[in-house]
């Protein structure tokens, strides 16, 4: 059985929020209590990313919510971060679909991209009626992008592009991909320098292949792309973009969305886990919630959700006033997947049997957040990151 969710507030966290930071929250709410919570469960079984969703969440400003301009909504990183949390309440494929479009599709346009190409894309990326997707990872690079294959060469007035990308979220669904490449220069003996390029996914040599038998991510589109001398306008290099840490301010980007994602998929669990043990009766006919190793659980799982969401908050005031690290983001995303894994562990426990069967959100999130845990920096890469931060000594 389904349970209505009932929010997670163990130390008014809610009073350290703005009217706006609560408003974002709530409409955000309400749309997934109505139209993805309804659908999820059959989306995953059947492997389906509901599409017909992403207009109704362009509309409410969900894509590039942080953007000031080309009709995105402006938010502030808070609101941003709650809007993600309650998307991977529903899923971690709504989220993932979202953060996608948003910082690794729309903010590399406006970070890097020329006018024209903002003017161009950014508005309809905004409504929903373009979708992009990101292509840095390779079958054989994840956690070193930089020993990426994919090249790009100029030729009169166009690039060249050939290579592999894989784990692409919603490659096979979209219009524009953001492709980073090294760029070839014969006059140079120096290492290829990687820059970004907006493909058209309907030009010759680009294609998009779905990745097929996920245990995880069931309701989100994973790609695998490939480009075959692929030729696009000189016009389409980013030209802003430079080098590898171009692309990896993207993945900053959606490392922050994750970290709050990751709380709500906690809370979910928690909130299931929670409203089960007060129903479910065992022994002298009580309720589980009133047994010791039950409530040594969940005394747990909401203390390290209250701990995630002050992470998450501080990590969001310092990011509005221009003061987040990537390493204070990798502390907050490497952490709050942990624990959001964790919670999916232990609510999955209380529930027992009950806990594998998807009447409940709870495997799915499971599942889901093996993924998370791996995307966009490993936990271990995320460590090592955190390490060099504090001793000032590369461990890579």
């Amino acid at each position: 059985m389904a349970f209505k969710f009932q929010g997670v507030d163990f130390i008014s966290f809610d009073s350290l929020l703005s009217e706006d930071e609560l408003l974002v929250r709530s409409n955000t709410r309400a749309f997934i209590e109505d139209r993805v919570i309804p659908i999820i469960e059959s989306c995953n079984r059947e492997g389906r990313f509901p599409s017909e969703l992403i207009r109704p969440m362009g509309e409410l400003g969900f894509f590039g919510a942080t953007l000031p301009d080309y009709g995105c909504a402006g938010m502030n990183n808070v609101e941003a971060g709650l809007l993600y949390q309650e998307m991977e309440r529903g899923d971690s494929g709504i989220r993932s679909f979202a953060s996608v479009q948003s910082a690794l599709v729309m903010f590399p346009i406006h970070a890097f991209g020329s006018a024209e190409q903002k003017a161009h894309w950014l508005p309809k990326l905004a409504t929903g009626e373009k979708v992009g997707c990101f292509g840095l990872t390779e079958p054989d690079f994840g956690s070193n992008p930089g020993g990426m294959r994919t090249r790009a060469r100029k030729q009169g007035d166009e690039y060249i592009l050939n290579g592999e990308k894989m784990w692409i979220t919603s490659g096979a669904i979209a219009d524009v991909a953001v492709i980073w490449a090294k760029l070839e220069d014969p006059s140079s003996e120096k290492e290829p320098r990687i820059r970004g390029f907006l493909v058209e996914t309907d030009r010759p040599g680009f294609s998009a292949q779905d990745v097929h038998g996920k245990w995880s991510l069931r309701a989100s589109v994973t790609s695998g792309l490939s480009l075959q001398n692929v030729r696009i306008p000189a016009a389409n290099l980013l030209p802003g973009s430079d080098g590898l840490k171009s692309p990896l301010e993207c993945l900053s980007q959606a490392r922050y969305g994750i970290a709050w994602g990751a709380i709500g998929a906690a809370m979910a669990c928690y909130d299931t886990a929670l409203q089960y043990a007060g129903q479910r009766k065992q022994f002298r006919n009580q309720p589980i919630a009133g047994h010791q190793l039950v409530q040594e659980k969940l005394a747990w799982m909401i203390t390290e959700i209250t701990k995630a969401q002050l992470l998450a908050l501080q990590v969001g005031r310092l990011k509005d006033q221009g003061k987040a690290g990537f390493q204070h983001i990798s502390m907050a995303k490497r952490n709050n997947v942990w624990m959001a894994l964790e919670c999916a562990r232990l609510s999955r426990e209380i529930l027992g049997a009950n806990g594998i069967a998807d009447d409940y959100p709870i495997m799915r999130h499971m599942m889901n957040l093996e993924s998370v845990k791996t995307y966009e920096g490993t936990q271990d890469i995320h460590t090592l990151i955190i390490g060099q931060s504090v001793t000032g000594i590369a461990a890579y």
